[in-house]
């Protein structure tokens, strides 16, 4: 069955339709996802989803797991990153753990300890979909309190962090792809000018690099921009050893 769950519907595994109030123990769950969600200034929890940074409010889902049933409850939006159709299936641990990635499960089976101790935990790691993609999601939950304050389960969220880690590694191997470009420009440059080989060339530039104290790749770039600028000798040999001698 499927409840409503701050705002997203939420699949139960013991088939009662809840509003909010939970009867197990009297649990406001809706409240206390709220609470640990919201913040301070009373927000909606969905505002979560832009504090965050990641986009659209759907990259971020929430559950509640109690502790005495071994009951998970998870929104619509959990269910999708999983590659299910909201309440086609039902949350269990076993379940959970089958969607882990197989490097990340022993890791994730630790983590889960914390949960049936009703500890807060964080964690950041892979699943895999039903359609076989591997998601990274940051995974956080906290305390969930009856209404004397007893300790009956946890509740947190779900933040799919694929597209926004992908970003910073595309971002990343652009840079080393031009790092690596300005490097092999250098090398070709001292090439050319010295009738020496790559191997060699390559040995100049670290050298340089040690003895400026400057990272190779910055290095290559300002030699570059130094052989480019054209204000040295109009002896091709004399401008490139004037380029790279005349680097602090």
């Amino acid at each position: 069955m499927t409840v409503n769950f701050e705002y997203e519907s939420v699949d139960t595994s013991d088939g009662q339709v809840m509003d909010g109030q939970v009867t197990d123990g009297q649990v406001n769950g809706a409240q206390a996802a709220t609470n640990a969600l919201a913040g301070a200034d009373g927000e909606e929890p969905h505002a979560i989803d832009l504090v965050l940074g990641l986009g659209e409010p759907q990259q971020v889902g929430r559950f509640r797991f109690f502790l005495e049933a071994d009951q998970w409850e998870w929104s619509d939006a959990i269910a999708r990153m999983h590659g299910y159709e909201p309440g086609t299936v039902e949350p269990t641990t076993e379940l959970l753990l089958d969607h882990k990635h197989p490097e990340d499960r022993e890791r994730v089976a630790a983590v889960l300890e914390h949960v049936h101790k009703g500890e807060p935990f964080s964690s950041r790691h892979r699943i895999i979909d039903t359609g076989g993609r591997t998601r990274w999601v940051v995974v956080a939950g906290d305390r969930l309190l009856d209404d004397n304050g007893a300790l009956v389960g946890m509740s947190g969220f779900y933040v799919d962090i694929t597209d926004s880690l992908q970003s910073d590694i595309t971002d990343v191997m652009s840079s080393v792809a031009d790092s690596r470009a300005r490097i092999e420009q250098a090398k070709g440059v001292l090439m050319a000018s010295y009738g020496i080989t790559a191997e060699r060339a390559f040995h100049i530039l670290a050298w340089r690099s040690q003895e400026a104290n400057t990272k190779l790749r910055d290095l290559a770039s300002r030699f570059l921009d130094a052989v480019a600028d054209g204000k040295a000798s109009a002896d091709t040999r004399s401008h490139v050893d004037h380029a790279l001698l005349a680097l602090e």
